[in-house]
């Protein structure tokens, strides 16, 4: 009769939930649709750019939330340090190399916290605090007057323009999404992402190497964050650590509102490209309605704040 009544309860909560998000939705598309130029091309195109580069970040922030490591707060500082590793090396070997370089350099940068947070259990929260001011301490030496700027005709060609009239660093978040949702849902380590996110000490007793796991989740996170950093740095034709400020915290908002619990062992690709696209609206609508860059933190806060309370209201 208990676990009846237990399953009961629980059918009451989920559909709490599930209308919030609906309403919410809802609520958003109509200010969106009523605020004034939002149905523009220009606002289109900003609103295309805007998700691409929270999309990277926060697409491969999935993984390591869905491995159980709750989130990184160094990707926002990866996106910034590989930004200027990409000015430096394209003006030094060209845009191509100067690319490879960087995805490179991002992906270790990443993989390091995730080696360590995999092979020693250390604590991902306190391992990304650590990496985040350990990274800007590095690249402030890097870039000794804060930004490094590409010299004449270093980046031509590479991901400049548009296709079919949308930007292209939007075709290449459709890119990254379908292999990350295709690597979550067609591979071994994949299938080994969920079950270290599920069970630690079940992965544990079938025999599987989470440390591996873990660092591999860390690492695929940190080339796209160095993706993110060198679409932004082609962009402006410059990159500074600024570059990354704040990503990281858009990348949490767009995994929670995507629907991915910070508990771990679930979670989408698709889902939290669904979360960008809604942080990416918000932005959006609160630039053009005006609203200061620090209201534009604190409502963003406030949505992360109600998802949290959602997840947890479903969990009770």
């Amino acid at each position: 009769m208990s676990a009846v009544s237990e399953v009961s309860r629980q059918h009451r909560v989920i559909p709490i939930g599930t209308e919030v998000r609906a309403v919410a939705a809802v609520a958003l598309a109509v200010i969106a649709l009523t605020t004034p130029g939002f149905i523009s091309v220009p606002s289109f195109v900003s609103l295309l750019t805007t998700i691409s580069f929270i999309g990277c970040v926060a697409v491969g922030m999935t993984l390591i939330t869905i491995s159980g490591n709750i989130m990184s707060f160094s990707l926002g500082a990866t996106v910034g340090a590989s930004a200027i590793i990409f000015i430096i090396a394209a003006n030094a070997f060209g845009a191509y190399p100067g690319l490879v370089i960087a995805l490179v350099f991002g992906g270790l940068l990443s993989g390091a916290q995730g080696l360590v947070i995999g092979f020693a259990r250390a604590n991902p929260i306190i391992v990304s605090i650590a990496s985040l001011s350990l990274i800007y301490g590095v690249a402030q030496g890097l870039a000794e007057t804060g930004s490094v700027y590409a010299a004449a005709g270093a980046m031509k060609g590479l991901f400049s323009g548009a296709l079919f009239g949308v930007p292209v660093e939007f075709v290449l978040l459709l890119v990254v999404t379908a292999i990350t949702q295709a690597l979550l849902s067609h591979t071994v380590f994949g299938r080994e992402i969920f079950m270290a996110g599920s069970s630690y000490r079940a992965a544990v007793a079938v025999g599987q190497r989470v440390w591996r796991t873990v660092t591999g989740a860390y690492v695929w996170a940190g080339v796209l964050a160095a993706l993110a950093g060198v679409m932004l740095a082609l962009r402006y034709g410059s990159a500074s650590m600024s570059y990354g400020a704040g990503y990281d915290y858009d990348a949490v908002a767009a995994v929670l509102v995507g629907g991915t619990p910070m508990k771990g062992g679930e979670g989408s690709a698709l889902r939290t490209f669904t979360g960008a696209l809604v942080i990416a609206v918000i932005q959006v609508v609160l630039l053009l309605r005006g609203f200061r860059p620090e209201w534009q933190y604190f409502i963003s806060g406030l949505v992360v704040l109600g998802v949290i309370m959602l997840q947890s209201r479903g969990r009770d």
